[in-house]
């Protein structure tokens, strides 16, 4: 039952990433989000950095507090969005903007969609006419795209 919870947490949480990006960090907040879009290559971070808060200290608080009062179902879904966290810094911070040179290349239809799906979302510097504001679930034409190029 624990790995249920944390899975179904961790895919809603695609959801809720989709949602926040589209209408708070290209909304109300886009103050805070702006410097992602135009990135300033001579500082490491950026005030879209802070973001992490939204998704780190509900996680947090689930954790601790299902553990302190044997809220096990709590206690899952903090985990589910640790997960997500976790899979969101090695798959947006790492592998699409390279802020560690960790992962440069891949030969991977999936993450070559990924990160294609994601210059494609910055492709306009403005808050407006955005696209593709999910991470791990892509447009299938960029899938597409991808498998057409790895077989020319």
């Amino acid at each position: 039952m624990a790995f249920l919870i944390i899975f179904i947490t961790f895919w809603g949480m695609e959801f809720m990433a989709w949602f926040t990006h589209k209408f708070v960090m290209h909304g109300f907040l886009w103050s805070l989000h702006e410097d992602h879009h135009a990135h300033n290559k001579d500082s490491f971070f950026e005030k879209n950095d802070a973001f992490f808060l939204i998704y780190a200290i509900p996680s947090w608080l689930c954790i601790m507090l299902g553990s302190m009062f044997s809220l096990w179902t709590v206690m899952y879904i903090g985990f589910g969005i640790l997960a997500y966290g976790i899979a969101y810094f090695l798959v947006h911070e790492i592998f699409i903007h390279q802020r560690l040179k960790w992962f440069k290349k891949s030969n991977n239809a999936y993450l070559r969609a990924i990160r294609r799906a994601h210059k494609i979302h910055h492709k306009h510097l403005g808050k407006e006419k955005g696209a593709c504001f999910g991470m791990l679930v892509v447009p299938v034409k960029y899938l597409k795209q991808e498998f057409k190029q790895m077989k020319a």
